[in-house]
């Protein structure tokens, strides 16, 4: 097999903005979710790509050349060009995978490539979430329990508008009563698409070794399996005239 191609986007702002972030996340969340990878898939190949980079950090070769994009968001998601989020759109239905964590939700390319509103109750509490494992035979939830807690989260309720998920993997339970859809996902066109809810910026969550583990499981998951270029599907082509009958095609 060759090696997993991941590329992490994250916005990289909270870390640079708000000290407590930048101490639970010196590399930022793309630093972690890369090391989280790595962990696990030693000889992948994973790239970071960040917000005010040029063109966000993407290019059509980037994108061309990466089995799987995972998307980390929240305060930023309209600074993000439509051009980018619908070139991110097209690489998911041309084969691409794509993993979206936490309030990526909200994000131009997932609600884009699910063609939903993707709005959610939430509270920003720190209060235990209990993610419960529905799924233990999916390869997503490969050695994970039967259920596990964080100690401190952001709660996320429903009802989440999304559409109705080809694999509902994990809910979650918080401590104020309310249930979420936590890991789902979905096929949209030749691509995977995996969303995946803990992740809040001031907690520790992508240093825990559950959510690490999903996370790797989850990039190998939804690994581009193919390349479909759609227009080269569609090309036209002039028939050839069909040469009338005589008695040589009788």
């Amino acid at each position: 097999m060759a090696p997993l191609k991941v590329t992490i986007w994250n916005e990289y702002l909270h870390e640079l903005e708000h000290e407590v972030v930048g101490r639970i996340y010196p590399d930022g969340i793309h630093g972690a979710l890369r090391d989280a990878v790595l962990e696990r898939y030693p000889d992948a190949l994973v790239r970071t790509a960040t917000l005010r980079q040029p063109d966000h950090g993407l290019s059509d070769e980037l994108l061309a050349d990466t089995d799987v994009l995972f998307w980390w968001g929240h305060k930023a998601h309209a600074e993000v060009s439509d051009a980018w989020a619908a070139k991110v759109h097209a690489a998911v239905l041309q084969g691409m995978g794509l993993v979206v964590l936490h309030s990526g939700h909200f994000s131009k390319p997932f609600k884009r490539v699910l063609g939903s509103h993707a709005s959610l109750l939430w509270r920003e509490a720190d209060e235990k979430e209990r993610l419960w494992n529905l799924q233990p035979s999916h390869p997503i939830l490969e050695g994970v329990p039967a259920y596990f807690e964080l100690e401190q989260e952001e709660m996320y309720g429903e009802r989440f508008d999304v559409p109705t998920p080809d694999e509902l993997l994990m809910i979650s339970w918080f401590q104020g009563g309310e249930v979420f859809r936590s890991l789902c996902t979905w096929r949209r066109g030749h691509g995977q698409v995996v969303y995946f809810r803990p992740g809040h910026e001031t907690f520790p969550t992508y240093h825990h070794p559950l959510i690490c583990r999903i996370v790797a499981n989850a990039a190998l998951w939804a690994r581009r399996r193919v390349t479909v270029d759609a227009s080269k599907c569609f090309q036209s082509r002039e028939l050839e005239p069909v040469p009338n009958p005589t008695k040589e095609h009788i």
